[in-house]
């Protein structure tokens, strides 16, 4: 049968290719035909209407001018002649020059008197389409006529080129027939599997085997979820009706869950269990499709009912390992303490409690040692709470509940034995429960609970409670035995978690011990800080407003390369070194230069001492702002430069050298000093806030000239638009921001004197000195001023050089300098009996409230600084103001020894 539909086939085909072959070169002809007349006709009427055509059929000789163009046009409309003839049909062109001159064939004079005509005749080249029209004139008369005409032979060449595509097409539609049939021909032999009829019989034998005698459950789901066959085992532990086959699964009166799984999607379903009244039967599904067969699903049905109930143990053994490994991932992962005990409820609910609450021991809380295990109440607080229900009655997160720990095992309790009433209370040991919360929790069904108490390294940390309701089996021993190595898991990470917060603690406390509590009072800025400790481990960041001398404020900002304790500690030692370099009015660049000498012993120390030396550097930014001249000196080592923010909200970022960090040496350090307009501000900070682990420097940077940017604010409201706008949550590094609004002392507020290098020229300043004090109401001052500035200005006239000048400043305190430009400074000593001298700068210890030297670019200044209007100091002056005069008198004649 298969040879026979072949040979019908094939020659069906082969008729059809013959017919179309034929049919599609006529067809080409006839178009071929069509397009050669309108090609003729179109190009005879362009060229009768070309410009110039009349003017060349008047000339003297038309051949002349018309033969170039009429073969140049005949050459690119590929057509066989352009003939221009005149009324009387004389040719004037054609592409045989010896037809020239001769009478045009066929009926041309019609043209004459219409617009032209199209004919098919035999011409001088043979058969030929032809097109004539008349060249018309302006007036309406007629020059002469053009003829255009393609051979027969053109024609047919369009049409005879598709001849090889017919034959082409016809071949490879026979191809594609020929291997149809041969397909047909292999599917009918894999269909029937080359089976003769022995075989056919032994696989109907096969198959009423499966139906009948197979003690399994067979079923076949073809297209549409209808069932197509049934064996007879799985028409008894399905229940089937008779007339099963041909339904759709869903009309088969099945358990939901049963036929929900028979309509699995994907098909492939291996020893799923599924309960069918009161077996339990292993189902497993099959695609049919796998190996080419049709479409569907063969499903096999195992009765599994008893040996369910002997492998339901090994099941209740593997979860709980199961859940114990779950444990190990998920419980510890971070070392917060309030998480651990959420995370171990989080793993307990709802594979082994409906309800898991954990408390812990109040001292475990903040890093606290608890105490160790004895009869003495706790007090513990509800730390972590999970539960399916988040309406159940147990106490909520945050709430005292409190403990007796008297044992370190688990308890449990069941409602059959106790009630769940008040009596557990006494049997579990809490505290702080009333009968009403445990007549509640009966009430709401609970009916087991067990008690295991966190411990680890002999201390108890806390409670953990897993509570069972509804149809929920009671714990038995075996819950307890998980629930007690379940929590000991737990409570070892607990513990971890709580010695390292109480190491963060104390890391963040020692910090915080050694930055400054409050900021020193001065005049010469406003100034707002922020302290942001690191999220896991503090470093050595720090910062530092120091008042000099002049009115002048000094403004640190650095830190330590490290984390920890050793980074802290070492923060102290370099904020307590830079105070003491500040005291002798260092110039920025300068203190730094010591500062850098004080890092390398700090680390030459440590490895000399065996330590490990972990911590081998820092970094620092130093400014010296003066209110006088509004100048601010600054110098860094490795620190990045501070943000200037001017009055009008444009923001800079003052140019300043970038020294080596300090402890690498090698190289000084340099100052760069800038005015700043009064109002401005100084943004000084550490790199925790503009360098993320997202983020680079550069946008960070670029993101504070944003924020900073724009209106004006407050020191303290550029902190938070700062800190909100650059972190969004706890830092990864310390951070420390400064924020510092400029001042400007008021004209009114200085005087400056220049003092020639005389002894006489001191009654000049003081009689100076006394004036512009009384003008600010002063005058109690004057005398103790005047003293002050005879004395120094003695020295300086004695053993220094000139120029001298003396500048008071009225400031918080009234500040008394006199400059020369000597590099020497006198210093305190006590004069013997026999010494003439010697006792000027000892008077002026004990009158002034400050004194000191610092050098300038030019030479030096010697300072006093004297508080303002206080009544013990004033009441002091009057009663020894005699003995005092006498004590000025005797010390005009004698100074300090120059150092």
């Amino acid at each position: 049968m298969a040879g026979q539909v072949f040979c019908f086939v094939l020659g069906l085909v082969v008729l059809l290719i013959t017919g179309f072959a034929v049919a599609l070169v006529l067809q080409g002809r006839r178009d071929s035909l069509q397009e050669a007349r309108m090609r003729t006709l179109s190009v005879a009427q362009t060229f009768a209407h070309s410009p110039g055509i009349v003017a060349a059929l008047d000339s003297k000789d038309p051949t002349a001018i018309l033969q170039p163009r009429a073969e140049q046009i005949r050459k690119d409309a590929h057509v066989e002649n352009v003939v221009v003839a005149s009324t009387q049909g004389i040719r004037y062109t054609h592409p045989d020059p010896a037809l020239i001159g001769k009478h045009l064939v066929g009926p041309w004079k019609e043209a004459l008197t219409g617009p032209g005509f199209t004919r098919t005749f035999k011409g001088a080249r043979g058969p030929s389409v032809n097109s004539v029209v008349p060249v018309p004139r302006p007036g309406g008369s007629v020059a002469g006529l053009v003829s255009v005409g393609i051979t027969d032979r053109s024609v047919n060449s369009v049409a005879d080129r598709s001849i090889p595509f017919s034959i082409g097409a016809g071949a490879a539609a026979l191809a594609a027939t020929a291997a149809g049939a041969a397909l047909v021909s292999r599917r009918l032999r894999r269909q029937t599997r080359g089976l003769g009829p022995a075989e056919m019989t032994r696989m109907y034998e096969h198959h009423d085997a499966v139906l009948h005698a197979v003690r399994e459950g067979v079923l076949i789901i073809g297209p549409g979820q209808r069932l197509t066959l049934a064996n007879d085992e799985a028409r008894r532990l399905l229940g089937l009706p008779p007339d099963a086959e041909g339904r759709a699964v869903t009309d088969l009166g099945l358990d939901p869950a049963a036929a929900e799984l028979l309509l699995t999607s994907d098909g492939v379903v291996t020893d799923e269990v599924l309960r069918s009244g009161n077996r339990l039967l292993a189902v497993n599904l099959r695609p049919t499709d796998a190996r080419g067969g049709p479409p569907g699903t063969v499903a096999t049905l195992r009765d599994t009912t008893e040996l369910r109930k002997i492998t339901g143990r090994a099941e209740l053994v593997h979860e709980r390992l199961l859940l114990l490994y779950e444990a190990g991932n998920r419980i510890g992962t971070t070392l917060d303490v309030t998480r651990t005990a959420q995370e171990l409820a989080e793993v307990a609910t709802p594979g082994f409690a409906d309800v898991t609450t954990v408390d812990l021991a109040d001292p475990a809380m903040p890093g606290e040692e608890p105490i160790a295990q004895s009869d003495t109440p706790l007090d513990m607080r509800r730390t972590a709470v999970a539960t399916t229900d988040p309406d159940q009655p147990l106490y909520p997160v945050g709430r005292l509940v409190g403990f007796v720990p008297s044992r370190i095992h688990a308890m449990r309790v069941h409602s059959a034995s106790t009630g769940l009433g008040p009596e557990v209370i006494a049997q579990l040991g809490w505290r702080y429960w009333d009968p009403e919360r445990a007549a509640g929790i009966l009430d709401y069904g609970f009916h087991s609970v067990l008690s295991v108490p966190l411990h680890a390294r002999g201390v108890i940390l806390g409670l953990a409670n897993f509570w069972r309701a509804g149809d929920s089996e009671p714990f038995d021993d075996d819950d307890q035995s998980f629930a007690e190595e379940l929590v000991a898991r737990a409570a070892v990470s607990v513990d971890n978690a709580r010695r390292y917060t109480r190491e963060h603690e104390m890391a963040v406390t020692l910090q915080r011990s050694l930055l400054p509590s409050d900021l020193p009072e001065q005049n010469a800025l406003d100034v707002a800080h922020r302290y942001l400790p690191a999220r896991a481990e503090v470093g050595g960041d720090w910062f530092d407003v120091i008042p000099l001398s002049g009115a002048r404020v000094a403004l640190v900002v650095g830190d330590v390369v490290g984390h920890g304790l050793h980074a802290a500690a070492t923060m102290g030692r370099l904020r307590t070194s830079i105070h003491n370099f500040s005291a002798l009015d260092f110039a920025p660049d300068e203190l730094l230069g010591h500062l850098d000498e004080a890092v390398s012993r700090i680390d030459q120390g440590e490895t000399t001492n065996g330590g490990s030396a972990e911590i081998t550097g820092a970094t620092c930014l130093y400014a010296i702002y003066d209110a006088v001249s509004g100048n601010c000196s600054v110098a860094r080592a490795g620190h990045p430069s501070p943000a200037l923010v001017l009055p009008d909200g444009t923001v800079e970022f003052p140019e300043v050298p970038a020294g080596l960090p300090l402890g690498i040496g090698g190289m000084p350090f340099e100052a760069a000093e800038f005015h700043v307009p009064e109002g401005s501000r100084l943004v000084l900070y550490t790199d925790g806030l503009i360098e993320l682990r997202d983020r680079d420097i550069d946008a960070g940077l670029e993101l504070l000239r944003t924020t900073l940017a724009g209106r004006d604010r407050t020191p303290e409201e550029t902190c938070d638009d700062l800190l909100d706008a650059m972190l969004s949550d706890q830092p990864s590094d310390d951070v420390v921001l400064l924020v510092a609004r400029t001042h400007v002392l008021d004209p009114d507020q200085v005087a400056q004197w220049d003092v020639a290098t005389d002894p006489a020229a001191v009654a000049g300043v003081r009689k100076n000195v006394a004036e512009w004090l009384a003008d600010r109401g002063l005058d109690e001052e004057a005398f103790t001023t005047e003293l002050i500035l005879s004395e120094l200005v003695t020295n300086a006239v004695r053993y220094g050089s000139g120029p001298i000048e003396v500048r008071l400043l009225y400031d918080r305190n009234l500040i008394c300098e006199v400059s020369d430009t000597s590099n020497t400074s006198p210093h305190l000593r006590y004069a013997t009996t026999t010494d003439e001298g010697g006792r000027g700068l000892f008077l002026v210890a004990q009158i002034a409230e400050r004194w000191g030297t610092r050098y300038t670019e030019t030479g030096k200044v010697i300072w006093s600084e004297q508080t303002v209007g206080e009544p013990e100091e004033e009441e002091e002056e009057k009663e020894d103001g005699g003995e005092k005069e006498e004590e000025e008198q005797e010390a005009r004649s004698a100074d300090g020894e120059p150092s």
